[in-house]
């Protein structure tokens, strides 16, 4: 009973945490400045205009910022924000809900855009253009067919898979932006931005470490960033020094790469039960017992980006650079070399 209770407190104090560390206004939020400068625009001349900004679509991988830019746009228009997500709306009654509830000059945040249910996705369409939604009465022959207006609204949805948007959906909205990965000199401000709300003093060289192996992500950066701060309060340390962070990162087995244990076996299959690959997504699911979901959204992204591994037409292949952070001898690529 106490675990579960400590638990839930812990859970509390890492929303608050969240909440506290993101971004309160454009000069505290680091980074993804052609995104910023385009937003700062676009709400300028929508508030001339005395009008609301065209319906907004970010996409991207996970945690780079696109909730916190929903948050901002917000708080510059100076409207509510309505936040759900795509895996909530499965029916139509579901969508309807949440659009009948806006007021004038609401932001509505659909995160997870691309799990909206296919079915009611139509409703949609009317909605971000002539702000209606059509309503069906009744059944059979009996059944009519109601418009309902819709206030004036400003529609922001962020996805990690913009693939899966259908084509009218997206070419619904006036505006798509791409979030791409931080680089490292932006991730160091940002763990120093943060470190400074929590209290807590923070060395150059703890920063660097820390930002290397953040995942060139702001939310794995103040996930670390918490957690090293738990290890130096038990430790009785004022301040986060690099051995600090060293610790930390080995009690949460996180490598100087960033690399988690499940990243770590992802890669490791690749090159010991498929010999390097190339292996197919179904394949190694099966293999992993894991989604092919969870591998191709939260996974596969970051080990891409860091070069370690390769999508093919044929699969998925690890790369020379896999083989060397792993430490694990390339026999194919010798067996080349021989041939």
């Amino acid at each position: 009973m106490n675990k579960i209770k400590n638990r839930k407190l812990n859970d509390k104090e890492d929303t608050y945490l969240e909440t506290l560390l993101r971004p309160s206004s454009w000069d505290k939020y680091i980074g993804q400045d052609r995104i910023k400068n385009n937003l700062k625009i676009m709400i300028e001349a929508a508030k001339k205009r005395k009008d609301l900004p065209d319906h907004l679509l970010f996409y991207g991988p996970q945690g780079l910022g696109k909730t916190t830019l929903a948050h901002l746009i917000a708080k510059e228009m100076n409207a509510n924000l309505r936040v759900t997500s795509g895996v909530n709306l499965e029916k139509s009654g579901d969508l309807i809900a949440v659009l009948a509830n806006l007021e004038p000059g609401d932001v509505l945040f659909i995160d997870e855009t691309h799990r909206i249910n296919r079915m009611i996705e139509e409703i949609l369409y009317p909605a971000m253009e002539n702000r209606k939604i059509h309503i069906t009465v009744g059944k059979g022959p009996s059944a009519r067919m109601l418009a309902l207006d819709l206030p004036p609204f400003t529609l922001i949805g962020a996805t990690i898979r913009i693939n899966l948007l259908s084509a009218p959906l997206r070419s619904r909205f006036g505006a798509i932006f791409g979030v791409d990965y931080y680089n490292t000199d932006e991730i160091q401000k940002i763990i120093a931005q943060s470190a400074k709300i929590i209290g807590m003093e923070i060395s150059d060289d703890a920063t660097a470490i820390l930002a290397m192996a953040s995942r060139f992500t702001p939310r794995n950066a103040n996930r670390l960033l918490k957690r090293v701060r738990d290890v130096a309060e038990v430790k009785g340390k004022k301040a986060i020094k690099a051995e600090v962070v060293n610790e930390t990162l080995r009690l949460l087995e996180v490598d100087s790469l960033g690399l988690e244990k499940w990243d770590r076996r992802l890669i490791e299959t690749v090159i010991r039960k498929f010999n390097g690959g190339p292996v197919g997504l179904n394949t190694l699911s099966a293999v992993l017992g894991e989604d092919r979901g969870v591998i191709e959204e939260i996974h596969e992204p970051f080990l891409i980006k860091m070069g370690l591994l390769q999508k093919t037409p044929s699969g998925r292949i690890a790369t020379a650079d896999a083989y060397e952070h792993l430490e694990i001898k390339n026999v194919k690529s010798k067996r080349k070399a021989a041939a």
